[in-house]
């Protein structure tokens, strides 16, 4: 059965790089200060020195330390991520897993965009707290990670390597610790070539001067003395920035939303310690022994000379003056064959642009193509400068058989646009735009790209781009700009946004996990999403044996683009306890499509697009719960309310008005999401409303929280007797857990609870576990990590009044949303607590 609804719908690898950093849409936020980027792009051109920092997460970097590299010495800097963070927790929305790490690699990059370094990562996935080395490599493909590393060593020839974990247990985190020894084992390695000889048809072997780190011996609690340590003053104030490195720092590290780190920008004296590791060891400078100048080049020192004038002699006010100095340079600069000349030629051509004030944009009129379909893209070229120079031809890339323009050079004038456009069309065969560490399904907690020239990428190249080649005196220079949908928001004024090949309908369930508590069939919703007009097929459902889906199939046909139907299924699931995957199948024109579409947006950051397989996790389990009536007090953002509503219950949503008049008898239950003491007020002030809800007969569930050193007055009062929200967590996902009293009620109505129910949790046990409570509460159950105390402090309940307050940060965020049956048992017992517990 078929329900319309008319929603709308949602030349090196360095050049690479830059475009993908330089030129990632954003709303429009403009930085007005056009002399100090050129002046910064002149006084770059003339520093030969690389810095690459390694370290395992989003949030490992040292952005001061990077500013000061970057910005100040202007050295080509980069930060290594060996993941992206896909196992940590979410404060601005839902977004877990997959999704949680393209938000964090577009709030690195958006960091980077700050202090001025660029941005890679390896396979390596965050899968979660660890607490040992040995865990990250057995859940790691070491040997991938190691190459990784390798590569990116050998791809950027760093100067000196940053090392920002010891590789030991004073690290803490097992990816802290892992992310240690194998940048050692990568700085040992890049420059033999019998390691990882595949890639040598791209990179030679590399042997970077020197790796340092921080604190003794290049890590917290690392052995080493102090031979070639050397101090780095990050407090220094740049008068043509404005800002001091250990302020542009604060800016920097507080893109990282998503995990609250919010930073000062600090002002004054702030210094980095950096220890000697490995290599030549320093005297009083990071780069103590290493020509950074054009002089390591041969042939490079007539091309520095020409650079250094055109630094020293540029103008704010008349800053095409500087380009003859920059066209004398450029022939010199390209008889060069080295990799440092193939990255100047293309920073020097962007300088000339800059110096010319030249704007080259390609837009076209939408941002998603589809197959098979042509795009019109119009392109602009104006020369703001008297500069004379000329237009040669624009070239369409990134696709098959991309349009061209070589006509007759075309004058530039002063001021004065010049405007053509290029049709292409869709190969068929093109492929939809899913980041590329994402085309595969992971192996293990790594993520397979058989692409090698695309490892270590931090996002996927544009789909297309547009390459000008312009004529400036009598050189020629190409300037590559990606082709992107500008348009005009009312509010945001003008705004751009990438382009990206999306499939001719997406198809979906909206819910990742199915619950059956009983053998009764349940109706599943299929979303079918058009991106053309006038979409016709089929949608069936393919379920395991067990299963039973009707009907068969179900037509569909969609008017518009954009607009989207929803077909109804009923699915009848086996009587014995089981599971499986349930895949939704579009088939339109001899096409079948099994993949959905989903859009990421936040403000600051370019909306993100990813095809999740179009699958739902089946569970038919005997699960009982007493409560119906629950309400949602909503934290930093979690998908628990959809899970409960898989048993049948009604949740609604708790607003601040619902907390501090509301009604809240009406509910069996009510529950605090995920670190809602950390982000509502509302809920911190209205906390004893709802203790006086559980007085007269409610249960009140509150879920993991943080003790926030910043704001520790945020969980004083989370319970009806003290608790102290401590760190402690249990990080393994299979570790035993103990029911401390097997016969207490809350295990026993109206499911009862064993140690099997326990099983199939994915990521770990819990986090910030209390460390302290009052006599009056209960402890349900103990775990721990290999080797480390029991902690009981996973889940506690008191009785209070006529009702029951539970205090349980288990990671119920993860293993409800993910169908994990004995969660759901043990989470239906809690809200039916009111009813069974006293």
């Amino acid at each position: 059965m078929m329900k319309s609804t008319l929603r709308a719908g949602l030349r090196t690898a360095a050049p690479l790089i830059m475009l993908c950093a330089l030129y990632s849409s954003l709303p429009a936020q403009r930085n007005l200060a056009g002399a100090v980027r050129t002046r910064l792009a002149l006084e770059k051109l003339t520093v030969l020195g690389s810095v690459l920092m390694i370290g395992a997460h989003p949030d490992d970097e040292n952005t001061a330390l990077l500013a000061s590299m970057a910005r100040g010495r202007k050295a080509r800097t980069a930060y290594l991520c060996l993941t992206r963070g896909d196992g940590g927790q979410n404060l601005i929305g839902p977004e877990q897993g997959d999704l949680l790490g393209l938000i964090r690699t577009q709030e690195l990059l958006g960091a980077r965009r700050i202090d001025g370094a660029e941005q890679f990562f390896s396979r390596a996935i965050d899968f979660g707290f660890s607490k040992t080395a040995e865990e990250t490599m057995a859940k790691w493909d070491r040997q991938a990670v190691l190459s990784d590393i390798v590569w990116t060593i050998r791809r950027f020839r760093p100067d000196v390597i940053i090392i920002q974990h010891s590789g030991t247990p004073a690290d803490g985190h097992g990816n802290h610790q892992a992310a240690g020894i194998l940048g050692r084992e990568a700085y040992a390695a890049a420059p033999d070539k019998t390691p990882f000889p595949e890639q040598l048809r791209w990179v030679e072997p590399w042997q970077a001067r020197r790796m340092v780190g921080r604190g003794a011996g290049g890590g917290r609690g690392a052995p080493g003395g102090t031979e070639g340590a050397v101090t780095v003053d990050t407090g220094d104030f740049d008068p043509l920035l404005g800002f001091s490195y250990s302020e542009i720092a604060g800016m920097s590290r507080s893109m990282h939303k998503s995990q609250g780190m919010g930073a000062p920008e600090q002002r004054g004296a702030s210094r980095s310690s950096l220890t000697h590791v490995a290599g030549d060891p320093a005297r009083t400078d990071i780069f103590d022994g290493i020509d950074i100048t054009w002089n390591r080049l041969p042939g490079g020192g007539a091309v520095g000379k020409i650079l250094e004038e055109a630094a020293r002699t540029f103008q704010p006010e008349e800053p095409e003056k500087t380009i003859p100095l920059l066209v004398k340079a450029r022939p010199l600069l390209a008889a060069i064959r080295h990799p440092w000349a193939a990255l100047k030629l293309d920073e020097l051509d962007e300088a000339i642009s800059l110096c010319a004030g030249l704007w080259l944009d390609a837009s076209a009129d939408r941002h998603a193509l589809v197959p098979g379909e042509s795009l019109q893209v119009n392109l602009e070229a104006i020369n703001r400068s008297r500069s004379p120079m000329a237009l040669l031809g624009v070239s369409l890339e990134g696709m098959a058989k991309a349009a061209t323009d070589y006509q007759a050079p075309v004058p530039l004038p002063y001021n004065e646009p010049l405007r053509r456009s290029l049709t292409v069309v869709v190969p068929e065969n093109q492929p939809y735009s899913q980041p590329f560490w994402l085309q595969k399904q992971h192996r293990g907690d790594t993520y397979v790209i058989d692409n090698q020239e695309l490892i270590g990428l931090a996002e996927p190249p544009p789909v297309l781009s547009a390459r000008f080649h312009i004529r400036i005196d009598n050189e020629e220079i190409d300037l590559v700009r990606p082709v992107i949908r500008r348009h005009v928001d009312r509010v945001d004024g003008e705004t751009s946004r990438p382009l990206v090949v999306v499939p001719p309908v997406a198809i979906s369930i909206p819910e990742p996990a199915i619950i059956f508590p009983d053998s009764k069939p349940k109706t599943v919703e299929v979303l079918v999403s058009s991106n053309i007009a006038d979409a016709s097929g089929e949608v069936r459902l393919a379920a395991p044996d067990g299963w039973n889906s009707q009907p068969a199939t179900v037509p569909f046909r969609i008017a518009g683009a954009g607009e989207q139907a929803i077909l109804s299924f009923t699915l009848r699931p086996p009587q014995a306890s089981a599971s499986g995957e349930l895949r939704a199948v579009a088939r339109m024109s001899g096409r079948e499509i099994s993949s959905g579409m989903q859009v990421i947006a936040y403000a600051g950051m370019p909306p993100q697009t990813a095809f999740p397989p179009s699958t739902a996790r089946l569970v038919r389990s005997d699960i009982k719960i007493l409560a119906r009536n629950i309400g949602y007090v909503m934290g930093a953002g979690d998908e628990v309310p959809r899970a409960l509503r898989q048993l049948g219950c009604e949740v609604t949503m708790l607003t601040a008005d619902d907390l501090a008049g509301g009604d809240l008898r009406k509910f069996d239950a009510i529950v605090a999401g995920v670190r809602a003491y950390n982000v509502r007020a509302d809920l911190r002030a209205n906390h004893r409303r709802l203790l006086e809800y559980v007085e007269q007969g409610g249960a009140y569930i509150v879920q993991y929280n943080v003790a926030d050193r910043r704001a520790p007055s945020t969980l004083q009062s989370i319970g009806p007797y003290p608790i102290t929200v401590g760190s402690s967590r249990v990080s393994v996902e299979e570790a035993p857990v103990t029911l401390l009293n097997p016969q207490d009620p809350l295990l026993h109505s109206p499911n009862s609870i064993g140690e099997e129910d326990f099983r199939g949790w994915i990521q770990e046990r819990g986090l910030n576990f209390a460390s302290q409570w009052d006599g009056q509460y209960t402890p349900l159950f103990e775990s721990h990590d290999p080797n480390e105390q029991p902690l009981k402090g996973g889940t506690l309940y008191a009785a209070y009044g006529k009702g029951v307050y539970v205090f349980t940060p288990l990671s119920w965020f993860r293993q409800l949303p993910a169908g994990v049956p004995g969660a759901f048992r043990i989470f239906a017992n809690f809200l039916s607590a009111a009813k069974t517990a006293r």
